[in-house]
């Protein structure tokens, strides 16, 4: 029996599912410290498994494409907190304070990594581009991320330094990163032969994260918190977002004269944010039931970004070779 088109991928089913599991069964007391250990040990292997994926030559290819690099990741870690501190006016309102305060966390995330790629490559763009485009800016973000949030959020940061946020940043995300590439000399092949069920790795170790987030994100009261109506604005300022952030990069694309298998680049690699890297990023950088609502407009716009540049990918795949799409 064929999958209906409007159903979720798998994944993103396994995420509504975690939420209403810890909605019902949080975990509390001691089982809460047990899955504080066991994520924190996931979350290292998460990137570990990253840095072993990885290829070094891969990124070499196209570091030479300083233009397109440098647009992405000023739409990524310029553009994004701009659009977030501009749309407060509307935003703050329609969603309340706290989950615009998980809007601006979003803006700061770097890009993610394997859909940019998927998508660049399902619509014949420049794929070595969009491999250094989207695994600089992970890097980028262990070090850029807590700054901004910083910036953009002050006094929700835990009781420590900017300093400090990077350095708990650099023990927990780039270190196991840097040790997968290590390792990636011996057990490369192995990753590469296996990747198809490694990917449960990854997606084990964010739905742990949000398991544990939600947890503790339902001790403090979240579902009293958040209505229905500001869940409903919440979904309607992720779109506006996202639709804002495709029809700049798509017009900064054309603006500086890129060809077409540049643009389809810029568009998936600098419109799109992180949740594989962002729900670690928030288990380092806060505290408590704060996580929860901090999370949860990244788990929103995660999934409609994902269906919104599946169409737009297609799109691209089915043009002919002169034509060029316009995004709407």
């Amino acid at each position: 029996m064929a999958r209906p088109r409007l159903l979720p991928d798998n994944f993103t089913l396994s995420l509504l599912a975690v939420v209403i599991l810890a909605s019902f069964l949080p975990a509390q007391g001691q089982t809460a410290v047990a899955f504080g250990w066991i994520t924190n040990l996931a979350i290292g292997l998460l990137f570990f498994l990253h840095g072993a994926k990885l290829s070094s030559s891969a990124i070499i290819s196209g570091m030479t494409h300083w233009r397109l690099h440098l647009l992405v990741f000023s739409c990524t870690f310029i553009m994004f907190p701009l659009l977030g501190l501009a749309l407060k006016p509307i935003l703050s309102p329609l969603v309340g304070t706290e989950l615009y305060l998980g809007i601006l966390f979003l803006c700061a995330l770097p890009a993610t990594v394997q859909s940019a790629i998927a998508f660049t490559s399902l619509a014949r763009g420049n794929i070595p581009a969009a491999v250094c485009s989207a695994a600089t800016s992970s890097l980028l973000g262990i070090f850029l991320t807590p700054l901004l949030v910083m910036l953009l959020m002050g006094a929700q940061v835990q009781e420590s330094s900017t300093m400090d946020a990077i350095s708990k940043i650099v023990v927990q995300l780039l270190l196991p990163f840097i040790a997968g590439q290590i390792a990636r000399h011996w057990i490369g092949g192995w990753v590469t032969r296996n990747k198809a069920w490694l990917k449960y790795v990854d997606q084990g170790s964010i739905l742990l994260v949000v398991y544990s987030a939600f947890s503790n994100a339902v001790v403090e009261g979240i579902w009293q918190q958040v209505p229905l109506p500001q869940l409903a604005g919440l979904v309607v300022a992720c779109c506006v977002l996202l639709a804002l952030a495709l029809v700049i990069t798509d017009f900064a694309g054309r603006r500086l004269g890129f060809n077409t298998a540049d643009r389809i680049t810029i568009l998936f690699a600098g419109s799109k944010k992180s949740l594989a890297t962002g729900v670690p990023m928030a288990q380092v950088l806060f505290t408590g039931g704060t996580i929860g609502m901090l999370i949860l407009p990244l788990m929103l716009f995660h999934q409609i970004q994902l269906m919104v540049c599946a169409v737009l990918a297609q799109r691209y795949a089915d043009r002919a070779e002169e034509t060029i799409p316009v995004v709407p």
